[in-house]
């Protein structure tokens, strides 16, 4: 790599989480591979989420956040990879070479492919719309688990948690290591969208009563959070809550800005960017592993899409030139969206043999049906449910009759 304003490698990943740090172990073992990071500190989110659970698909064990993120810092370190924290991405200075700044200051930095695994992160309470003044103890799940684990300070002693998805139960974890006792957990669907055999237990255990079908209308307070108040989907009544916390998990956006100065095309269903089975986007030489791609799934799940891109790199890498044109997948509701949303017939599959979707419903025992041109072309029954906050996986062989000269195929729950 070069030195000056300017440092080249045969690879540029952007995110060191989970999937750009596998991508860069599996990189790094036969290129030159540099990875950026804007955080004083590689690993990504399970760094600052400090309770096991982490690692089962891709290193089979269980870990805690923090040593699965030391286990895959070593990893990508051992195999050669250059990890610059501080170093962050702030634009293009050409087709595949990124603005970047640094404790060294301004550069450009520049691949023979680059990798986007900027990941994804919650809404605020801001962009959530919620009324209100702007109260100190109104927090994401990141920012509750920076502030507990990183800062080591306290976040309040009595927290609401809006949201009911596994990320929200981390931040009930936070919160009694913390000695903050949650008092109320919220959904506005009729049930908890985590897994039942672990929202059952963890809610009869960590005896926090969850509240289905209320919206979070207004949080009370000017200095400091006095309450929350609720309205009861479907009936309109109001409950307050009062509380000093109030952390609001889940309702994840792609950290997507890279993609958008990029010009490079946005899925408008999961807004980021649009990518095939292969994990390229519409830019030659540009990749993309992880929840920048399909917010959001588990972080063993984003290091397998990482050991997949990798050889998509190489590939590139290898033989570089345009892609085959491509049918795009289209999600029907109740499917929000689909990913990957292009698709290459004839081409290698995605990770794991999986499309992965995203349901607004419950379904307990679905169908789901692939319709090109109006003729169906694929169809497989699920053994296990479709259910809201989590994501749904379908086989890829749904869509192995796709035709490459056909249109969109419309991807729905039967």
């Amino acid at each position: 790599m070069s030195g000056g304003s300017e440092v080249r490698a045969d690879v540029v990943v952007v995110g060191g989480g989970p999937a750009g740090l596998t991508a860069a172990a599996d990189l790094a073992r036969t290129h030159r591979v540099l990875v950026l990071d804007r955080e004083q500190q590689a690993g990504g989110i399970p760094r600052h989420s400090d309770h096991p659970g982490y690692g089962m698909r891709d290193l089979r064990r269980v870990l805690s956040g923090p040593e699965y993120a030391r286990r895959l810092v070593a990893a990508a370190q051992d195999a050669g990879a250059d990890i610059r924290t501080g170093w962050t991405a702030t634009g293009w200075a050409g087709e595949r070479s990124l603005e970047v700044t640094s404790p060294e200051g301004r550069l450009t930095v520049t691949g023979g492919a680059v990798v986007l695994a900027t990941g994804a992160r919650e809404r605020p309470r801001t962009a959530r719309l919620v009324a209100g003044d702007r109260p100190a103890g109104v927090l994401t799940t990141g920012q509750l688990q920076q502030l507990v684990h990183l800062q080591h300070r306290s976040p309040g002693t009595r927290a609401v948690v809006v949201g009911s998805e596994l990320v929200s139960w981390s931040a009930v974890l936070t919160l009694r290591e913390a000695g903050c006792r949650p008092v109320l957990m919220t959904t506005e669907r009729p049930y908890g969208e985590s897994y039942a055999a672990f929202r059952v237990p963890a809610s009869a255990g960590l005896r926090v009563p969850v509240l289905p079908r209320a919206r979070v209308a207004r949080v009370v307070g000017r200095d400091r959070v006095e309450a929350v108040e609720f309205v009861e989907v479907g009936t309109g009544r109001r409950r307050t809550v009062e509380c000093d916390v109030v952390v609001f998990t889940a309702d994840w956006i792609p950290d997507h800005e890279l993609v958008r100065l990029g010009g490079l095309d946005l899925d408008p269903a999961t807004l980021g960017p649009r990518v095939d089975a292969a994990l390229r986007t519409s830019a030659d030489g540009v990749l993309a592993a992880g929840n920048v791609v399909h917010p959001v799934d588990t972080a063993d799940v984003c290091a397998l899409d990482g050991r997949h891109v990798a050889g998509s790199v190489r590939r590139w890498l290898e033989s570089p030139g345009p892609a085959a044109p491509g049918v795009q997948l289209v999600a029907d509701d109740p499917l929000r969206w689909v990913a990957p949303s292009v698709w290459r017939p004839g081409e290698p599959g995605p990770a794991r043999g999986r499309l992965l979707a995203w349901t607004d419903e419950r379904v307990l025992a679905p169908v789901v049906v692939a319709v090109q041109d109006g003729r169906r072309v694929g169809r497989v029954r699920l053994a296990w449910p479709a259910v809201p906050g989590r994501v749904l996986r379908l086989p890829s062989s749904l869509v192995s009759g796709v035709r490459a000269d056909g249109g969109p195929v419309r991807i729905a729950l039967g």
